[in-house]
């Protein structure tokens, strides 16, 4: 026994003790003294002695029960409380079990997802009460169900799959799939899929119902689909109205240009030439625009940039231009830095905005000068080196009041009824030019004095660029004696007519194919210099043609040269002509000097097949 407890039962056993032997004492004396009378039998050492012997043991063990009946006491009290706070305890945990159990029941009954669970088996453990609102199965006859009831063998198969690929605790796994309702309708389901990580393996699946949102995305991919049919609906409309408007226009500015070039003509006559021909660059001048810009409105423009010379492109346009300011009284002057140097940017399109400014400010200015003005300012940035191209174009015109110089570069805007009638015009030129210069991040603007003049402006940021060696081999200029033979695929009897009266006095020997079926004859029995093949032909086209001539060739391991003469003017529509075996492309209505320039080139050259 632990010593300190035998030491406290013992100082706790001394009092007994004493008061024992003290009683024993009283009693001795109260015996001898006080009733017997006889003092000489009283005895103290010896009571004391016999009743301290008899007392120690005795004390000892009723204090010794005394402790383990309080020991025990105290044991059961505590026994007690602790049972007590246990039942406590249980009974809280068990209210708010009963009160998860009340939540996660409400939660379940009330999802609009349904959750169920699945044994690694595959037998269905739990199915929330939502399938009920989903499929129109109740819980019971859910779980009853086999696992492949309610979808195609399709979809239970792809959906078998994915549950043999998770793993326990990994991220689930969506599915979309059709579902069968109860009634046989058809609904759209997604499903997650997961295994837990807690050691079960058990399958979580939550589903919702997804129709809505599935038709919505039918109904998007339908409208998709219309607009991209719309889309190559227009973009066939486009093409279609290309051909049949520059195919009559070819013809009528063809013949203009011959007859305003005939010494023949009466003043009278070669006036009223004259008038047609303008008329004529004006109605192709619209349809360029409109074509230009539908391209545009269908974000059909692509830049394709490449080293230019800023200085030349000046020179070019107002060349293109100078004629008719010529005959209005009318100066262009190019200003430009002599530090101009060349630069890496789409510069067709630059042309086309810089042409733009030129041919509105010939049309609106009546006396005076225009001049085209063009500066750069040379940045550097990181490894290369960058410039800021702006170009003005300045003329003494009619000017654009402060009311119309915002509206003046939307489409179809001109600054007012009365300049659109008195000028005509479709009012996309500048339109399409804004877009052409914010496509390149650039600005464009105009500042204008009503009655004094306008300045039309653009800036553009581009890096620097070495232009391409040009080609040391001499072009040789068409003269009468040039020699040159030639075979003209076209459909068209006036444009054959007009291809003969542009050429022949250029020494050009021109021999025609009604189609490319005829073409292709001809390539096989006779030799040719050039080729000038239209696209659009019955019988066979000319891309097949062109296909055909070029197998035809590539034994010979050299080709002729051929030329697409055509009004398919589109970007796609060269593409198509380049990839099927053209050389270059000439579009309608015919430039009389592009055309001459065009067979000057290619003409009496051969190039690997």
């Amino acid at each position: 026994m632990n010593p300190a407890i035998v030491k406290n039962r013992i100082l706790q056993t001394a009092p007994a003790v004493a008061v024992i032997v003290g009683a024993a004492l009283a009693a001795d004396y109260a015996l001898n003294v006080l009733f017997l009378r006889r003092p000489e039998h009283f005895t103290p050492l010896t009571t004391l002695a016999i009743a301290t012997i008899v007392a120690t043991p005795l004390a000892y063990w009723w204090t010794s029960q005394r402790l383990r009946v309080e020991q025990m006491r105290d044991d059961l009290s505590a026994s007690v409380r602790a049972k007590q706070k246990a039942i406590e305890g249980a009974e809280e945990a068990l209210a708010k079990y009963r009160e998860a159990e009340r939540l996660y029941r409400l939660l379940g009954d009330n999802l609009t997802d349904h959750v169920a669970l699945w044994s690694p088996k595959g037998e269905r453990l739990y199915s929330s009460p939502s399938i009920q609102r989903i499929t129109g199965y109740s819980a019971e006859e859910f779980m009853a169900l086999p696992p492949s009831a309610m979808v195609s063998p399709a979809d239970f198969k792809r959906v078998q799959g994915i549950i043999r690929g998770l793993t326990p605790g990994g991220p689930p796994v969506s599915a979309d799939y059709e579902c069968f309702r109860k009634d046989g309708s058809t609904i759209w389901l997604e499903s997650s899929y997961s295994r837990l990580g807690d050691g079960s393996n058990i399958l979580l699946v939550t589903s919702r119902d997804i129709t809505e949102r599935k038709r919505l995305e039918l109904d998007i991919a339908k409208a998709l689909e219309l607009a991209e049919a719309a889309s190559a609906a227009k973009s066939d409309f486009l093409a279609n109205m290309t051909h049949e408007l520059r195919t009559p226009l070819t013809a009528i500015i063809g013949f203009s240009e011959v007859l305003r070039r005939s010494r023949g003509l009466n003043k009278t006559a070669a006036r009223q030439v004259g008038h047609i021909l303008d008329a004529s660059h004006t109605l192709l001048s619209v349809v360029n625009d409109v074509l230009d810009f539908s391209r545009l409105e269908a974000g059909g423009l692509e830049l394709d940039p490449g080293p230019f010379d800023p200085a030349a492109m000046a020179s070019s346009c107002a060349a293109l231009v100078e004629e008719r300011a010529t005959a209005k009284g009318i100066q262009v002057v190019i200003r430009t830095g002599k530090a101009l140097q060349p630069m890496n940017l789409d510069g067709p399109r630059l042309s086309q905005v810089l042409l733009n400014f030129l041919s509105n400010a010939v049309k609106f200015t009546a006396r005076g000068a225009i001049t085209v003005a063009l500066s750069q300012v040379v940045e550097s940035e990181g490894d290369g080196r960058w410039a800021l191209l702006r170009g003005e174009v300045i003329d003494t015109g009619i000017g654009i009041s402060p009311d119309n110089r915002e509206a003046i570069f939307d489409r179809f805007s001109q600054a007012d009824a009365a300049v659109s009638r008195r000028f005509g015009g479709t009012g996309l030129g500048l339109a399409i030019s804004r877009r052409i210069i914010e496509r390149m991040d650039g600005k464009i603007g105009v500042d204008s004095v009503e009655g004094e003049g306008s300045t039309f402006w653009f800036e553009v940021r581009g890096p620097l660029a070495e232009l391409p060696a040009l080609e040391s081999e001499a072009m040789s200029p068409l003269g009468a004696e040039a020699g040159v033979r030639l075979l003209l695929v076209e459909d068209n009897a006036v444009n054959r007519e007009l291809i003969h009266a542009m050429l022949e006095p250029f020494g050009v020997e021109v021999e025609t194919a009604n189609d490319g079926v005829a073409g292709v004859e001809a390539m096989r029995q006779g030799h040719y210099d050039l080729v000038l093949m239209d696209v659009q032909m019955p019988v066979m086209d000319g891309l097949t043609a062109t296909r055909k001539i070029r197998a035809m060739e590539g034994a010979r391991g050299a080709a002729t040269p051929i030329v697409a003469m055509t009004a398919n003017v589109l970007p796609e529509q060269i593409t198509n002509c380049l990839a099927a075996g053209m050389d270059d492309h000439l579009g309608k209505p015919i430039n009389p000097t592009r055309l001459l320039e065009m067979v000057a080139r290619w003409s009496g050259r051969t190039h690997g097949a």
